[in-house]
């Protein structure tokens, strides 16, 4: 059995050495107090706290979470075409044929507007109902889902006094990981390390609790999620380019219209 660590609050420094305890994660400089009121203050300045969720925090919380998922909207519909060749085609196919069935040079240009507002009304369609569904499930009650079973925590980065990030840890004990699940920051304090603060906060809770490995699901587009997976030790393991999100019917105008691209890294911390 896995025992849940205490609470506890801690500040860490964005900028710090190379650790070698967990792999691929950097140093943390933990600050539990200053010796003068002003060098605090000035560390504050550049520090993010990352403590656990608290009830207080839901508001913020399902702020963030909302804000994060509905920024996939345009990312799915248009930046991510360039990971579906097929869909490309596809689309290629149907403009042609556009034209030799109307002959008309003004329809014809007009076709790949009407297809990328096809993809962005069925990336809004499918968001929305994944959307609801995570709301109705562990973003429904986070303390229940969360806190208050052993092996899983939830937890918030304050920067400022003000909530800024979130991220989850779930245990599962059938092959002793735990996943790295919700991570999501506020996008006006991201490009501050918030995000790999939070993700190193998971690691560290893994090694605490004796699990063998950490692992993720993630269905970002931009690059700059999969290379802040790498940054913290996690190897890609699989990728699925037409994930089905909960939430979608399957129909052929949705399959038509919107496809994900759903990816499984995982970070070995030990050998079982």
């Amino acid at each position: 059995m896995h025992l849940s660590s205490p609470k506890m609050v801690c500040e860490t420094k964005i900028v710090a050495d190379e650790h070698d305890a967990i792999p691929g994660t950097k140093k943390e400089s933990i600050m539990w107090s200053a010796p003068a009121l002003n060098e605090q203050k000035d560390a504050r300045r550049d520090a993010v706290f990352i403590r656990e969720f608290e009830r207080g925090d839901e508001e913020e919380v399902r702020r963030i979470f909302c804000e994060g998922i509905m920024e996939r909207i345009p990312n799915t519909a248009f930046r991510g075409l360039r990971h579906q060749p097929r869909i490309q085609l596809l689309y290629a196919l149907l403009t042609v044929m556009c034209f030799f069935m109307t002959k008309s040079f003004t329809l014809t240009c007009c076709a790949p507007i009407i297809l990328m507002g096809a993809r962005y009304y069925y990336s809004k369609k499918v968001i929305h109902n994944y959307l609801d569904c995570a709301l109705h499930t562990d973003m429904a009650d986070i303390e229940a889902y969360y806190m208050k079973p052993s092996g899983s925590s939830f937890w918030v980065a304050v920067f400022d006094g003000r909530v800024v990030g979130i991220v989850a840890a779930q245990g599962r004990e059938d092959d002793n990981t735990v996943e790295l699940r919700r991570m999501s920051v506020d996008s006006c304090y991201r490009g501050k390390g918030i995000a790999k603060a939070l993700g190193r906060r998971v690691l560290e809770f893994a090694v605490r609790n004796n699990y063998a490995a950490v692992v993720l699901g993630t269905t970002a587009v931009k690059l700059a999620a999969h290379k802040l997976y790498e940054s913290l030790g996690f190897r890609q393991t699989s990728q699925n380019p037409d994930h089905r999100l909960p939430g979608m019917s399957r129909s052929p105008l949705e399959r038509l219209f919107f496809q994900i691209r759903h990816s499984r890294y995982r970070l070995q911390l030990r050998e079982e």
